[in-house]
């Protein structure tokens, strides 16, 4: 039986690392895939799913208008895929989800999306709200806060080391602008 699942967490944590393993594990087990990242994120190049260790693996992109149930359906016309991995989940729309969810209970189709929860002021992004509410099954992705606790949150600092706390939500690139922290150190971060 098919799920939607959504492996979730904060920046730096390996998401792509772990995506691109687990599409690996498949792989070499004589099983087809199918990738997907969004069109907005093109710091690897267009069309590629990369992680900051070094490997990568190019994908179809999505854009915030792609119908990517009709994107998985034409790929499974092509051919048998026993699993569909989707990076930077975050940036798909409500609508996306929702189709993402018909492909898994309509086509019998696994569907692994790897993205952020929260943005650096600590709001949820849209796709990440959506695949709270929709998906089957939910995992962390950790990693650690300077202190050693679980990171659950992210600042965005400026050119001084401060944390920025207003600003547009997606800003492509600046992995060294983000900082991975505890609730209790963000909090502090930003003045809270």
């Amino acid at each position: 039986m098919a799920k939607l699942y959504f492996n979730y967490s904060t920046m730096n944590a390996g998401k792509s690392t772990v995506l691109l393993q687990a599409s690996h594990n498949y792989r070499e087990r004589g099983m087809q895939t199918y990738l997907m990242t969004a069109a907005i994120d093109g710091r690897a190049g267009t069309g590629r799913i990369a992680s900051r260790i070094g490997i990568s693996e190019q994908a179809d992109m999505f854009r915030p208008d792609d119908d990517v149930f009709a994107m998985i359906e034409n790929r499974l016309n092509q051919g048998r895929v026993a699993c569909v991995f989707i990076d930077e989940a975050q940036f798909l729309s409500d609508d996306q989800v929702w189709q993402l969810a018909r492909a898994v209970d309509d086509l019998d189709v696994p569907v692994l999306a790897y993205g952020l929860r929260v943005d650096f002021r600590g709001k949820l992004f849209p796709g990440s709200a959506a695949l709270l509410a929709l998906a089957d099954e939910m995992r962390e992705v950790r990693t650690i806060c300077k202190c050693g606790r679980k990171a659950t949150m992210v600042i965005r600092q400026d050119e001084n080391g401060n944390a920025i706390t207003e600003g547009a939500q997606v800003q492509i690139g600046g992995n060294e602008t983000y900082v991975s922290l505890c609730r209790k150190h963000w909090r502090e971060a930003v003045g809270d």
